[in-house]
């Protein structure tokens, strides 16, 4: 009938199923429909393999009825023999589901739409349709010896009756596990916890929660839809996706672990080096205020931040960096005090009077604002000489 929901935490090696939040990571499928993103055969074995060593759970690989070339890249990825269990995405036709029965031992995710507006105005179908085609699909995949997960997509503007009943069908046929799609990305987690709570109280199955990012909200759904019951949660890479992407690995992982206390199995010292893979290969350059992975997210200059972090770092430290294999960094500008201005000489081995860090934070100011960039080690050391005194102490080695 498919696989055991506990099986499925013995994969991400945590114990209590209480608490752990199983992580299928759709970067390969879902991340690579970003408009104008192709990962090529390679870029994907290098990011699964990526993946994997971090102890992502699950993958969702790709689409096999996109043609041949796909369901060999899938095929590919089957013969890694990954730790993680891999996932396709199928639509609920006869089709796709041939496809995906040609890829190998995988995941199948069948996907079907649950909104009124796009069961009658895309398929020009109706409600009675979709819950023969649920039994019917989920049936012949199960009988096939696939372990299949159901996809309500556009769940966010469904019936929620009826979405129960999508879900009752769905578990009847023999179906795992049910995601739940805000796949135009419009909920708040007020509404996604009420949505998914109600679900979770309505059915047996283990429900996924896949958020999109429209209205910049797809991080804070998946945590509530997780505080809510969701025992999975859909993730991007970068929060890579269609349109404004997915909630994002690296968010969802962190914020689980800092906020909730809840494990995913997942060593977040490995995030940032997925960050930059998936940056190249998708040719998406991370921002460098992007949460957790960005350059910048670690990086202090103004002096009310960087003393308090120099008396104790808790005072301006929500999470240690180290956890993902951060550091944090000090860099002087227009806010910089004397304080900051100290700490990095003494970094470059050059000890400061008390006067001539005063006298240095007035030239690090005049050139941030006239170059708009904080001075280089050289630009610092040109600033002594203007100081009109000599440092307290050179250390050369």
């Amino acid at each position: 009938m498919g696989l055991a929901i506990g099986s499925a935490w013995a994969i991400m090696g945590v114990c209590d199923m209480d608490l752990a939040v199983g992580i299928n990571d759709t970067t390969l499928r879902d991340g690579e429909q970003t408009a104008g993103v192709v990962f090529s055969t390679e870029e994907k074995i290098a990011i699964a393999c990526a993946l994997d060593r971090a102890g992502v759970a699950e993958m969702e690989v790709g689409i096999p009825a996109l043609g041949p070339e796909e369901r060999e890249t899938i095929r590919a990825l089957g013969a890694l023999k990954l730790g993680a269990r891999l996932m396709v995405w199928a639509r609920m036709c006869r089709s796709d589901l041939d496809a995906a029965a040609l890829c190998g031992p995988v995941l199948v995710h069948l996907s079907i739409p649950a909104s009124d507006i796009q069961i009658r105005r895309k398929l020009g179908r109706d409600r009675l349709w979709v819950l023969k085609t649920v039994t019917r699909f989920v049936g012949d995949a199960v009988d096939r010896g696939l372990t299949v997960s159901v996809g309500a997509e556009d769940a966010s503007r469904a019936d929620p009756g009826f979405l129960h009943r999508i879900a009752d069908a769905a578990q009847k046929a023999g179906a795992w596990r049910l995601r739940f799609a805000d796949t135009l990305g419009v909920l708040d987690p007020f509404t996604t916890h009420e949505r998914i709570a109600a679900l979770v109280h309505n059915t047996d199955l283990p429900i996924e929660i896949h958020a999109h990012d429209d209205l910049g909200l797809a991080t804070a759904n998946t945590l509530a839809a997780v505080l809510a019951g969701a025992r999975y949660a859909n993730t991007t890479v970068n929060g890579l996706g269609e349109r404004a992407g997915n909630a994002s690995l690296e968010e969802v992982v962190l914020a689980l672990r800092v906020i909730h206390q809840r494990p995913t199995g997942i060593d977040m010292t490995h995030l940032p080096l997925i960050s930059e893979l998936v940056s190249r290969a998708s040719g998406r350059p991370t921002p460098a205020q992007k949460s957790i992975v960005g350059d910048a997210v670690f990086t202090h200059e103004a002096g009310i931040h960087v003393d308090g972090l120099l008396k104790d770092v808790r005072t301006y430290q929500g999470f240690d960096p180290a956890e993902v294999g951060r550091a944090h960094r000090v860099v002087l500008g227009k806010h910089s005090g004397s304080r900051a201005v100290a700490y990095v000489y003494d970094k470059m081995g050059i000890a400061l009077s008390r006067e001539q860090a005063q006298e240095i934070v007035t030239l690090v100011r005049a050139h941030a604002m006239r170059t708009k960039n904080p001075p280089s080690d050289q630009d610092l050391r040109g600033f002594l000489g203007e100081t009109g005194a000599q440092a307290a102490a050179m250390v050369a080695i």
